[in-house]
């Protein structure tokens, strides 16, 4: 099964995720699919905390991939960022 989830990157005391797709087999951290965007929980400043590629997460939706339950608040959070 394709899913939708976050994998950790930066440094210790420091996350930084990217959202990927991946098959739910792989390893957190490893091989993947396609990145769609990135998640900065200790944005400061002018720094961006959400990016997400919109219409390719769409597509991979449509194509039947499941978010993890935290992507899926950051996909909601991202389109309503979107339409404001």
């Amino acid at each position: 099964m394709v899913t939708i989830r976050l994998a950790r990157g930066g440094s210790k005391k420091r996350p930084f995720y990217h959202l990927t797709v991946a098959n739910s087999r792989n390893a957190r951290d490893g091989r993947f699919v396609e990145r769609i965007g990135f998640f900065n929980p200790v944005a400061t400043g002018g720094e961006v905390s959400l990016s997400v590629n919109q219409e390719r997460a769409t597509y991979w939706l449509s194509k039947g991939a499941q978010p993890s339950e935290r992507v899926a608040q950051l996909l909601k959070t991202a389109s309503a960022q979107a339409t404001a």
